[in-house]
């Protein structure tokens, strides 16, 4: 069985909780590269900016490093990480001070080829 490559993107300490990244992530999970761009496209989240600019980091990566066609990639594995918590304060009444917690996101996204899916 032939070895399956995975191209893979990274982007770490984006501004945007992980939570609110993880609802566009899930979908475009499984789906053929073309039909995730379509998708992020017209989904009207902030995060499906950012995941757009990983994925095509990704498919970049897969032509040119591995030599693999553009056509037949698929998403294979997509997650968020969280990543460190900006703290900051805010000032209140009577002296008072309340927290603001800032989160931020490690997103990630691999692709791979599909095989070829005709068999004799």
């Amino acid at each position: 069985m032939a070895e399956v490559k995975e191209a893979k993107a990274i982007a770490k300490y984006v501004r945007i909780a992980p939570r609110k990244v993880r609802i566009v992530m899930d979908l475009i999970r499984g789906k053929d590269v073309a039909d995730a761009f379509a998708i992020l496209k017209f989904t009207p989240k902030r995060g499906a900016t950012l995941i757009n600019k990983v994925l095509k980091s990704a498919v970049a990566n897969a032509e040119n490093n591995f030599d693999m066609d553009a056509d037949k990639l698929y998403v294979s594995t997509c997650f968020v990480d969280g990543g460190p918590t900006i703290k900051r304060y805010h000032p209140r009444s009577r002296g008072q001070a309340f927290s603001i917690l800032k989160h931020t996101s490690h997103i990630t996204v691999a692709v791979s080829q599909r095989e070829n899916e005709t068999q004799e």
